[in-house]
């Protein structure tokens, strides 16, 4: 009787674990599809590319404006194109996640919702990026509001990740956190040094200088926050492994984000791969130090007696 008992728990955890599985997948994929979309739209920045579809949502009114093909065009139609189709996955996961939600932790719905508010934000603002040509404030806050989608999804995948952690990460989910957080508002610098064309203008006119520095200054908290976190894991005793990699890749990523800024600024932006991968690095930096935070506190939690109901980190361990 107990065996029988025991085989048929053994079963309905496995049928609840098939959609947990399944929106895990559509989540990293869409991550993915994400870094490379935020990838396209620096490309197409530096390619002075972001009118080269002078209409919205169409490109010269057309779906694939072949007549008017040329890189440009290619660049700034594929980038929507990507951007089509994160939003129909998104659609996706939401509906996903309410139809499976009762094998489903009883967040993952109202958090895959918001992923979808947010994209669709970000639809809005990329329409009015054309329509207000280019206007500096619009662009930066399109490429935010990207990484705030970015880091969303990152959130959810990571919760839905089975981890069992050791109860030893300390400070590191306060460190994580903050790190994750400075990177983000240094990202933020950076599209507005960007979307403004600082750099060309503070060098050639002496103008927006102030713009330029701000960023160049700005480096400081996030590095010594992503240093801590880093130095603080080796320091840690018994320390998760997979937490000492992600620390380990966040150290790395800071010392090729550090090589693609000096080398972006010596060249006066003028190498557009380097400009494009100094955005791209930075995500991918923001990535890792979002999954690492998430990944501390779920440790954090695991020798902690919380609630579900007063507290989110209770909820992710489910």
């Amino acid at each position: 009787m107990s065996e029988f008992v025991l085989e048929q728990q053994d079963v309905e955890a496995k049928r609840q674990q098939k959609p947990t599985e399944r929106i895990r997948r559509l989540v990293w994929r869409m991550c993915l599809a994400t870094l490379i979309l935020m990838a396209i739209g620096s490309a197409t920045r530096v390619m002075n590319a972001g009118l080269a579809c002078p209409d919205w949502p169409l490109c010269y009114g057309e779906l694939v404006p072949t007549k008017q093909m040329n890189f440009q065009v290619f660049l700034e139609w594929f980038h929507r194109l990507d951007a089509s189709l994160i939003g129909v996955s998104a659609i996706a996961l939401v509906g996903l996640s309410w139809w499976h939600r009762q094998a489903l932790p009883k967040w993952v719905p109202w958090a895959s919702t918001f992923a979808l508010f947010l994209i669709v934000l970000q639809g809005v603002l990329g329409g009015l990026t054309v329509t207000e040509l280019l206007r500096f404030d619009i662009v930066t806050a399109h490429l935010g509001m990207a990484l705030l989608f970015f880091t969303t999804l990152l959130i959810i995948g990571t919760a839905l990740m089975p981890y069992q952690g050791t109860g030893t990460v300390g400070k590191l989910p306060s460190l994580g956190l903050t790190a994750s957080v400075l990177v983000y508002l240094q990202s933020l610098l950076g599209a507005l040094v960007g979307s403004r064309w600082a750099l060309h203008q503070c060098f050639g006119i002496s103008q927006l200088c102030t713009v330029m520095y701000s960023h160049i200054v700005g480096v400081v908290p996030p590095t010594v926050a992503t240093l801590a976190v880093v130095i603080v894991s080796w320091r840690t005793p018994a320390l998760h492994p997979a937490l000492r990699r992600l620390a380990n890749m966040a150290g790395g990523l800071l010392v090729v984000q550090i090589l693609l800024g000096v080398a972006t600024f010596r060249l006066h932006l003028q190498v557009e791969p380097l400009t494009v991968s100094h955005q791209a690095v930075g995500a991918a930096m923001l990535g890792t130090l979002v999954v690492f935070t998430v990944l501390a506190l779920r440790d954090w939690a695991t020798n902690r007696d919380v609630t579900p109901d007063s507290s989110f980190l209770k909820v992710i361990e489910k």
